[in-house]
């Protein structure tokens, strides 16, 4: 589309406050001077890539971290519904919990009547799970004939590294005051994300990281304002995870943006502008109700994916915020107000801190609106903290938070990276390892 963002320039890793040593400061003969092993070194150091590889071996360093982790809980893994006792890595990431529905999508497929129990409620049941991941898994077991929980699990990992590429281009073009504030933001903010407490979920047979990448790509080209293929993004992205109006308070806010810009004389709101953010506003109203409308549709109940979703919800009726109150009372009692209080203002904190405002509107805008909406909508439980990973421009909030000295910078960052990296052990430990109920095997 026309107008498109060319005032920020990718840079690859972005400028450290240190001197230059004295082989960066070295004229080139002095370079060559070092001896032939002087290339062979420069291309060793990471710090010499091109910013795409850092990206990449960032996340592939992340996910050998959630590798090790993953392997070492297998042991500890008794027989269960889904694994025999101390499972395989592929095993593991590729059965475990809703992998398997998400493998009863691809080699099943949806049915065509919803399963009822004897109290005539709707049973749990795959339409709950998003069709796009296990589709693209299952055309790619047709090519390579591999099993879905040797499939599954690397394609899921595949899609996590290439979100990872798109994540520090979006911080680079979507938070160009954010990145001068804060050298190196891009690539933090991909480390940060990669070692997220949950981040093992982009080596699992789950969906994050196809909805990881969708996300990050739909508000990229939103930033670049290529608004027809930010719309192809998003349908595609309401077949993955049902986050459709968070997405489209993100295009009211750039087409407001955008708008009042246009106003002042210091942007042009072309018709061509308009009509992309027009079928942009519509590609989100269908990625909203596209899949439970074919839910409905096939099984012949229309509401039938509301439904679906209570099944698995500890009180069936659903009331924008409604589940904090018994959730919340369940788990901490008296306690209950001031724990929920507590949380909302630390999730407010982290959208109202000067990191969060240097942020572009695009990357300002969808964490909050996600969060708002997750909060909303879900009951609170296990998967909170999964779904909190898809809140990512959190990690370049957080890591942009110390921006000077560079001593500082450092220390805070490793501080962060370091707590994550021992949640996500906690975290691996305790979520995803099962341990069944007495009497297990029947």
């Amino acid at each position: 589309m026309s107008g498109e963002r060319t005032d920020v320039e990718p840079t690859g890793v972005e400028p450290t406050d240190v001197e230059p040593t004295d082989e960066q400061a070295a004229p080139a003969d002095a370079t060559a001077a070092a001896g032939p092993d002087a290339p062979a070194r420069r291309r060793a150091d990471p710090r010499t890539w091109p910013w795409w590889l850092q990206a990449l071996a960032v996340y592939l360093a992340g996910r050998a971290f959630s590798a090790v982790a993953l392997v070492v809980t297998a042991q500890s893994q008794v027989e269960n519904y889904w694994t025999p006792g101390q499972p395989s890595y592929l095993q593991f990431t590729g059965l475990m919990w809703d992998a398997s529905w998400y493998r009863q999508a691809a080699e099943q497929g949806y049915p065509t009547e919803l399963p009822v129990g004897s109290d005539g409620l709707v049973q749990q049941n795959v339409w709950a799970f998003f069709p796009l991941f296990p589709l693209l898994v299952r055309g790619l077991m047709t090519l390579t004939t591999g099993p879905w929980y040797v499939v599954a699990p690397l394609t899921a990992l595949v899609l996590g590294a290439a979100a990872a590429v798109v994540i520090h281009r979006l911080v680079e073009r979507g938070a160009p005051r954010a990145v001068a504030a804060r050298p190196g933001l891009p690539l933090a903010t991909v480390a940060l994300v990669t070692a997220f407490p949950t981040a093992v979920v982009l080596q699992v047979a789950y969906t994050e990281s196809l909805a990881l990448l969708l996300i990050a790509a739909a508000l990229l080209l939103l930033v670049e304002r290529r608004y027809l293929a930010t719309a192809a993004v998003v349908l595609a992205l309401g077949f993955t995870r049902a986050v459709a109006l968070p997405m489209a308070v993100v295009i009211v806010v750039h087409a407001l943006v955008r708008w009042r810009a246009s106003r002042r004389g210091d942007d042009h709101l072309g018709a061509r502008d308009v009509g992309g953010l027009v079928a942009l506003a519509a590609a989100a109203a269908v990625s909203g109700v596209a899949w439970p409308l074919i839910c409905g549709w096939v099984t012949g109940v229309p509401d039938a994916y509301l439904q679906t979703q209570e099944s698995w919800r500890g009180v069936r009726e659903v009331q924008p915020f409604g589940a904090w109150g018994y959730v919340s009372r369940f788990w901490f009692h008296e306690w209950a107000p001031w724990v929920v209080a507590a949380g909302a203002a630390l999730v407010v904190a982290t959208v109202v801190v000067p990191a969060a405002w240097r942020l572009g509107r695009e990357l300002h805008a969808w964490p909050a609106a996600y969060l708002l909406y997750i909060a909303a909508v879900i009951e609170p439980g296990s998967s909170l903290a999964r779904f909190m990973l898809l809140a990512f421009p959190l990690g370049a909030v957080t890591a942009g938070v110390v921006t000077r000295p560079a001593t500082a910078r450092r220390l805070w960052f490793g501080a962060v990276l370091g707590l994550m990296l021992a949640l996500q052990l906690v975290w691996v430990w305790n979520m995803w390892r099962l341990t069944p109920p007495q009497g297990w095997p029947p």
